[in-house]
């Protein structure tokens, strides 16, 4: 029997995503966390956070309060990375969503996904809003590869 060809979506940006892993990753969005594993932009060597994440219909979404730590600044570096949640394991390629429109869409399924902290986020948009704070946010798109 011939082995079962991979199937694929294509991302906004070209990049194929796969399906299956795609699917997979899917069957687990009730988790709330997963440990994404990125490499350092000067050593290479691999490190891991844990972070939350989104499935929104074909998109996977992480976002960050901070795009200065550390794993942000290495994932934007080497978008390689790896993702591990309830068990499975899926490689990944990031980008950084540097259009707002972009980044807001993610931000705002993080807000769906993780609504009961939405006092926090509401009040972190007024703080930025009123000059008290500076927005750092930040979010990536995920292409899950085979």
């Amino acid at each position: 029997m011939p082995p079962k060809a991979r199937r694929s979506t294509m991302s906004k940006k070209g990049a194929a995503m796969d399906a299956d892993a795609l699917a997979r990753l899917k069957r687990l969005t009730g988790k709330s966390t997963l440990i994404l594993t990125h490499y350092g932009r000067k050593s290479g060597k691999p490190h891991e956070v844990k972070i939350w994440f989104v499935v929104d219909g074909d998109k996977v979404f992480i976002g960050t309060a901070n795009v200065e730590h550390q794993w942000v600044r290495n994932v934007q570096k080497n978008p390689r990375i790896k993702l591990s949640v309830g068990g499975e394991k899926f490689e990944a390629q990031a980008r950084f969503l540097d259009d707002p429109a972009e980044r807001n869409r993610a931000l705002a399924a993080a807000g769906r996904k993780y609504w009961i902290y939405w006092p926090v986020f509401a009040l972190g948009k007024i703080f930025i809003a009123i000059g008290l704070m500076r927005n750092r946010t930040g979010a990536f798109e995920v292409t899950l590869v085979a």
